[in-house]
């Protein structure tokens, strides 16, 4: 996990466009430490509308710009749930939003993104989610319906059953038949998603959960159609490893070149000196940053890119050099 000092957490975002004036209307615990918030118009201003899978991100009053998943159903016009683990090792943005912010208080937020939309008429739906990686997946659960047309199966893995959010709703009737339950410390081992995966079909399977599963997801499904393999991260700019190093980018267009500090993605460093890189989950999964690469090696963190391509290209969202410098077609 990415960790700012203090400095760095008071600077403004570089991209802070945040346009929505969101009212605090509900907040309560779904599970051990997890909270959903109830966030409503501030303004009695019409919500944007949003898609299944989606996220806003939101000024916490610590000052940082988080990305959460809207968990409710997209019909739902009149307000926007999210629900939030208060991780202690994180970079300070569930701890600031859960400890400080309270009923009533307005929060700034963008408008909704979608970098792990559901496809139309998938034929048939896969859903693996770990821990707080529930949150789209429920949202898209509720967009679906109580009678599907699209046949879906849930496998919801988390550490203990107190651990898992809105177990009793998804237990419960239209869900419950449709989806498996794993409590990997009470049930003494890791839930065995081979089965799952062995078989390719013409459905689509969508991942989101801690960085581990994700990368086991992909391993077992190496042999599916890459198109029908989502994945969402709720870990903006990868892990942070304990053998990181600085480095540096070398921009090719200008001959321009940044330093990369340990803990700063290469993203972060091109839009804190104006550089222009379109972007959406920052978390390596959605491929919108997806950047050629002119010389130096990389060191892929992504859930994209393909070993053929990793050559020259690059996801600047999370990954880094073993270099000592990139050029990058920028």
């Amino acid at each position: 996990m990415v960790e700012f000092d203090e400095a760095e957490v008071a600077q403004p975002d570089s991209r802070d466009d945040t346009t929505l004036a969101l009212r605090i209307a509900k907040k309560e615990t779904v599970a051990s430490e997890i909270w959903a918030f109830e966030l409503v118009s501030a303004n009695d201003a019409e919500l944007p509308a949003f898609t299944p899978g989606a996220h806003i991100r939101i000024r916490v009053p610590n000052g940082e710009l988080r990305k959460y998943s809207l968990c409710n159903a997209p019909a739902d016009h009149s307000r926007y749930i999210i629900t939030v683990k208060r991780d202690e090792q994180g970079r300070g943005g569930s701890v600031s939003l859960i400890d400080e912010a309270s009923v009533g208080q307005t929060l700034h937020a963008q408008a909704p993104d979608n970098a792990f939309e559901l496809v139309e008429d998938p034929g048939s739906l896969i859903l693996i989610a770990g821990g707080i990686g529930i949150t789209p997946i429920l949202s898209m659960i509720r967009s679906l319906g109580e009678e599907p047309s699209v046949p879906w199966t849930l496998y919801y893995l988390t550490r203990e059953a107190q651990d898992t959010a809105y177990r009793e709703l998804l237990a419960a009737a239209p869900y419950g038949s449709r989806i498996v339950f794993h409590h990997s410390q009470e049930q003494h081992e890791r839930f065995d998603l081979w089965p799952v995966l062995e078989k390719p079909n013409k459905g689509h399977v969508y991942c989101c959960g801690p960085r581990g599963l994700m990368k086991d997801v992909r391993d077992m499904s190496g042999h599916w159609s890459n198109s029908r393999i989502h994945f969402e991260s709720f870990v903006e700019g990868g892990e942070r490893k304990p053998d990181d190093k600085p480095f540096t980018v070398t921009l090719a267009r200008s001959g321009r070149s940044l330093e990369v500090p340990v803990g700063k993605s290469i993203l972060e460093v091109l839009h804190a000196a104006g550089v222009a890189v379109p972007c959406s989950c920052e978390s390596g999964t959605c491929g919108t940053c997806r950047t050629h690469m002119l010389e130096g090696t990389a060191d892929h963190r992504d859930m994209v890119l393909m070993p053929e391509e990793q050559d020259d290209q690059i996801m600047v969202c999370v990954s880094r050099a073993v270099s000592e410098r990139l050029v990058l077609d920028l």
